[in-house]
């Protein structure tokens, strides 16, 4: 099914997902990138069905409409280096409560962003950083009665233990709308222990 580029909410909700030639995972572009890709023949290969048709001018001597349909992963023509490692994933509060499923991870409930808290396990004021293996979701009432304390100090065992996400992961928790193409292609490329929670 072809959305057209009209609909302004299919136009801020729709988002390629990039690849380099050899397939490596690079991001998510928006369609007005992905389209300059394609005009400048930077594309090598797609996966999917097309998902956006992006309507261009009118040729005045046919009356015709140009058209370009785009793909939901594309591939562009460069490539990276050999052995470059994944971005790491910013730790930012949108995206801790997006790994924590907005849960509180000391109690247990689900609650919207801006009831939500970063929470420090190890305190910062007792030696604690601001790295994903040490932050999670806590909401405020949590928050305030953990306190200073670790959470065996203050008797709140943690319900599941903060880890940095892989870059695949990252590009899951950052995007509402995956297409279905997309979320295949990511599932399959996310570390073996993780695939089952996003299935």
């Amino acid at each position: 099914m072809l959305m057209e580029v009209p609909l302004r909410a299919d136009l801020h909700s729709t988002r390629v997902l990039s690849l380099d030639a050899s397939g490596r995972i690079l991001d998510w572009i928006s369609w007005q990138d992905a389209a300059c890709l394609y005009v400048r023949e930077a594309v090598a290969w797609t996966l999917g069905e097309p998902c956006l048709t992006v309507h261009g001018g009118i040729n005045r001597a046919l009356g015709t409409q140009s058209t370009l349909d785009l793909h939901p992963i594309i591939a562009s023509t460069g490539h990276c280096r050999d052995h470059a490692i994944d971005p790491a994933p910013a730790l930012t509060n949108t995206a801790l409560f997006a790994r924590d499923r907005h849960l509180c991870l000391y109690c247990g409930n689900h609650y919207s962003r801006g009831e939500l808290t970063r929470d420090h396990v190890q305190p910062v004021s007792k030696g604690g950083r601001d790295e994903w293996e040490n932050v999670v979701s806590a909401c405020l009432a949590c928050n305030l009665r953990k306190a200073n304390r670790t959470p065996q100090q203050a008797h709140m065992p943690l319900l599941a233990v903060p880890y940095r996400p892989s870059w695949v992961e990252h590009l899951i928790l950052s995007n509402r709308n995956i297409l279905a193409d997309q979320m295949e292609f990511l599932v399959n490329h996310l570390p073996r222990d993780r695939r089952a929670a996003h299935a």
